[in-house]
């Protein structure tokens, strides 16, 4: 899906030459590339350098073995680790979601991913959606090995210390923290057209998150650093992975994890009713020096 194919060909070029068991690598399924110039024209603002294709759902037996391929050509590399189903839930699929699920489960996707696990061609398998009931209802139906969950542990969401972070932990299955600035505002704070969950942020959070900068400011920590950190704590979380925009954000966000942060801003966070009182605190700096 990103970049209509052009992320995983970068990938691939950037991994081709490193040591192949140096790194853990991951891709996506559920979404096939077909070709459509005039879209990805149309997507790209016109560059001539865009990939010619669009994506289209496809939860089935057959689609989740050829993306598995098509993704395996694209990299130009010899295996994937691990391969999450993508937007499976209701949150992306919308009216879609009844007719995709039916692919995942009458067409045979669960199969095909069970498949190429047992068959060694994948080490882990997973989804990546931003539902947690999505997730818990998968684990009903099989055994998953991680799970991509974006937006759903964060500084300002953190209902799934209710139920879903303990039965992973339960059963054994490990979570990649996606989105922790929730799409946005963790990392900008409360200003003008601040985005949460990919949408304008409404009023309560606006005041949520000033409430929570407030505290920081106090302790002299970044919103941004505190946000990135604050998921680490839980042991259910493998990695995080927040989004950038510019380069110097990898580079500066890294810096973050070398800071040590105050105990006593967790401490204040969680009196002012700011964080869930069973959520686990990290421990910083989370990179040696």
């Amino acid at each position: 899906m990103y970049g209509n194919g052009l992320s995983e060909r970068r990938i691939g070029d950037f991994l081709r030459d490193k040591p192949r068991d140096s790194y853990v690598l991951s891709s996506k399924v559920g979404r096939l590339l077909v070709p459509d110039r005039a879209y990805a024209m149309e997507r790209a603002g016109g560059d001539p350098r865009a990939l010619p294709f669009r994506y289209v759902f496809d939860f089935s037996y057959d689609a989740i073995r050829r993306s598995h391929e098509l993704s395996l050509q694209r990299l130009g590399l010899e295996r994937i680790d691990i391969v999450y189903l993508h937007d499976i839930g209701s949150f992306s699929q919308g009216p879609n979601h009844e007719a995709a699920w039916r692919q995942l489960t009458e067409g045979g996707g669960m199969r095909a991913l069970q498949e190429l696990r047992d068959a060694g061609t994948v080490a882990a398998i997973g989804a990546g959606v931003n539902e947690w009931q999505v997730l818990d209802t998968l684990m009903d139906m099989g055994r998953w090995d991680v799970f991509l969950l974006a937006n759903r542990y964060t500084l300002l969401d953190q209902e799934v210390l209710n139920h879903f972070l303990p039965r992973c932990l339960k059963e054994g299955v490990a979570i990649v923290d996606g989105a922790p600035l929730n799409a946005g505002i963790l990392a900008t704070g409360a200003v003008d057209g601040a985005t949460y969950d990919y949408r304008p942020a409404p009023p309560d959070i606006l005041d949520r998150v000033r409430r929570i900068e407030a505290i920081c400011r106090e302790h002299g920590v970044p919103l941004v650093a505190a946000a990135l950190n604050f998921p680490l704590g839980h042991a259910a979380v493998a990695s995080i992975i927040p989004g950038f925009a510019r380069p110097n954000d990898l580079t500066e966000n890294v810096g973050h994890f070398h800071r040590a942060l105050p105990d006593g801003l967790w401490r204040d966070l969680h009196e002012a009713g700011l964080i869930h009182p069973d959520a686990p605190l990290p421990r910083t700096p989370v990179l040696a020096a």
